[in-house]
């Protein structure tokens, strides 16, 4: 028997040793898959000219790929990162902008329940304030990422969308344009974010993510709503937290088991009180305040040398990003603008120099 299995294994061998391997089929022509693409949109209800004018033309762009295959990772530590990121010029000017919107934001807190300063922190980390949204045309971007075979489906959908905002007349194909991934206007939407949180909130027809603050403001503060902020609640605060719990934290509470990185990176959800029993104290050694003994679900996040205790409502933040860094960065640049005093008049006189 071990004999002729070595016969059979023997003539495996010499049959895969004959037969030359296949190779692999050539990439389908971008015009030829943008044809399909085409068939595809009308049959999901785009206009024919919605299609015509946004593919007039259309070429991959080789940089997209490259930057998709090159993503930088993030190596800072989580002290580390905070502390280059929220500088003083950048909570001044998040304290500044919340001054300047100040009336817009009052009305979209009113409807949203999403406070300005996190609004305004979100927009500032996405857009630096409305300042850069993006330059890369966004059809091109969202065609050339869905015809690279890494996350076909995904970019297929999000190009699909992004024609059918377009169809709505939102916006014109030439000012659509965004991040290398099709992330779209100063809140950085995709574009199936936008079909589903983006506002028009200053009336004009219009969900205008690039230009329209009230829009912009309103987007943001929709999507936190929906993914569950609440506006009786706050975020969570910086703690303190002793060396003994630190020590014992894998079994009193161990860090979550799903989720994205960030939320296991956090420990499995207790009740204020119970964190509070366990030694946990607000920043400077006092008791945690008492209108968070009501949060039943907060987790810690431990850095190197800072610590965190978080409430439901920064898990609606990390749906825009789940990040740590970027959830905490967003956090503590809302809680800073607001303690930032705004800036000194100045004293200088005017020259009241008589001319003659």
């Amino acid at each position: 028997m071990l004999q002729f299995r070595a016969v059979i294994l023997g003539i495996v061998v010499l049959l895969q040793q004959q037969i030359p391997p296949v190779a692999p089929l050539p990439p389908q022509p971008f015009d030829e898959w943008l044809g399909g693409v085409r068939a595809e949109a009308l049959t999901r209800g785009i206009r024919e000219a919605t299609i015509d004018q946004a593919f007039a033309g259309l070429e991959p762009l080789p940089i997209v790929v490259e930057r998709d295959r090159t993503q930088a990772e993030l190596v800072l530590t989580l002290d580390r990162y905070l502390r280059q990121h929220l500088t003083k010029k950048v909570i001044d000017t998040a304290a500044a902008m919340r001054r300047t919107h100040a009336d817009v934001l009052t009305k979209v807190q009113e409807k949203y329940g999403v406070p300005a300063e996190i609004v305004i922190a979100i927009w500032g980390l996405e857009s630096n304030f409305g300042r850069f949204s993006g330059v890369r045309p966004t059809i091109q971007t969202l065609a050339t990422l869905a015809y690279d075979p890494r996350r076909s489906t995904m970019f297929r959908e999000e190009l699909f969308d992004a024609l059918k905002i377009l169809d709505n007349g939102d916006v014109e194909p030439a000012k659509m344009r965004g991040s290398w991934a099709g992330a779209l206007g100063q809140p950085q939407f995709m574009p199936s974010s936008f079909l589903l949180y983006a506002q028009d909130f200053d009336g004009d027809g219009k969900r205008d993510i690039w230009h329209s603050a009230p829009d912009v403001f309103a987007s943001i503060a929709n999507f936190l709503a929906a993914k569950g902020w609440t506006a009786a609640g706050r975020w969570g605060r910086e703690v303190t937290v002793p060396g003994s719990l630190l020590a014992r934290l894998p079994e009193v509470a161990p860090l979550q088991t799903e989720g994205c990185l960030a939320k296991r990176q956090m420990s499995v959800p207790l009740p204020v009180e119970t964190w509070q029993k366990l030694g946990i104290r607000a920043v400077g050694g006092a008791a945690l305040p008492a209108a968070d003994h009501g949060v039943e679900a907060a987790s810690l996040i431990s850095g190197v040398k800072r610590h965190f205790l978080v409430y439901p409502n920064y898990r609606a933040v990390l749906e825009y990003n789940c990040v740590n860094a970027y959830g905490l960065s967003v956090s503590l640049l809302a809680d800073r603008s607001i303690k930032s005093p705004p800036p000194k008049k100045s004293t200088t006189h005017a020259n009241t120099k008589t001319h003659r």
